[in-house]
């Protein structure tokens, strides 16, 4: 072994070596789960070595100006706008596009209370709920076990901004006269008590946001809010209108783009939808997948989504490895 190490590089056989792509791993299952498509294809369809750095939003963005992170992606540009900004500004990072862009966060109750449900049996309890402002006329419908004289609205977390958007939201809207804040401690109990609901066929009016296993899991109908504008969507207006939708996209480092553009023409390719990640994050919860478990799959379900993201050489090597 130590003769051949030393007899290649002088007959000058040895592959060309090609930089290590690390992937920013970001907290939540939508991100990591991406980073396994997108690392596998760039893998073994372009022949690359791959690696994760976790972190949180900051953080990562951090690395990937500095270089110790080349990819990025999940960017929820809005979330972080001001210090985006800067490190596109700065030359640093440029942008890639969408990853996906209808992503949306507010207020749902499960569809089968507007429509009811004929295969489970359920008649529809409130066919004429559909906006925030029709809420007043169904509050027995979500009676609060702990207050009978008003229906519940399930906040988010304590400590998360949308916790204290949506407090002031039901005072902006008129319906913390009709409704209780109940604020769960933690996800999993916000989760929980969605899918509690749902699989009895029960009522429940609360927060949530997409992509996430449970709406991909359950059918839920968001509730109208005034369209979303930037000037109302404030303290000082008391957020009266819709949520904002973020967009998600896919950034890398400068010189690592400059240096690899076969890499960075396959991830200026990659986008989903939330719908297909809804899917994929369901199908993570449901059979206690791990990440590289629901990115296979992804390789399944969406051959035809990601094979147009790659010339055909690559798809094929892809194909082979799976």
């Amino acid at each position: 072994m130590a003769l051949t190490l030393l007899v290649l590089p002088v007959l000058g056989c040895a592959p060309e070596e090609k930089d290590t792509v690390v992937f920013g791993d970001l907290s939540w299952d939508s991100a990591q789960v991406a980073n396994r498509i997108a690392a596998f294809i760039v893998q073994h369809g372009y022949g690359y070595d791959v690696d994760y750095v976790p972190g949180d939003t900051i953080t990562i963005l951090q690395a990937l100006r500095s270089g110790d992170v080349q990819v990025n992606m999940e960017i929820w540009v809005e979330n972080q706008l001001e210090p985006y900004n800067e490190a596109l500004d700065a030359g640093d990072v440029i942008d890639l596009g969408n990853n996906f862009g209808d992503n949306y966060q507010g207020w749902l109750v499960p569809t089968y209370m507007i429509e009811g449900d004929s295969e489970r049996g359920i008649d529809a309890t409130a066919p004429g709920l559909k906006s925030v402002f029709d809420l007043p006329d169904y509050w027995e419908l979500f009676e609060d076990p702990e207050d009978k004289s008003k229906g519940r609205f399930t906040n988010s977390i304590p400590g998360w901004m949308c916790t204290a958007i949506n407090t002031q939201k039901l005072a902006t809207y008129g319906l913390d006269e009709y409704y209780t804040d109940f604020v769960v401690g933690s996800d999993a109990a916000l989760s929980g008590s969605m899918a509690g609901a749902y699989a009895k066929g029960d009522s429940w009016l609360g927060y949530y946001w997409a992509p996430t296993w449970v709406l991909g899991k359950f059918d839920m109908t968001l509730l109208e809010e005034p369209a979303y504008d930037v000037d109302i969507f404030t303290e000082e207006k008391g957020f009266a209108c819709a949520y904002p939708s973020n967009n998600v996209n896919i950034a890398v480092n400068a010189a690592f783009a400059d240096a690899n553009p076969d890499v960075v023409e396959f991830l200026s390719n990659f986008t989903t939808t939330t719908a297909l990640q809804n899917k994929v994050l369901a199908y993570m919860q449901e059979n206690e997948a791990s990440t590289d478990e629901a990115a296979m799959y992804f390789f399944a379900e969406y051959e035809d989504l990601w094979t147009s993201w790659v010339p055909g050489d690559v798809a094929d090597a892809v194909k082979a490895a799976l």
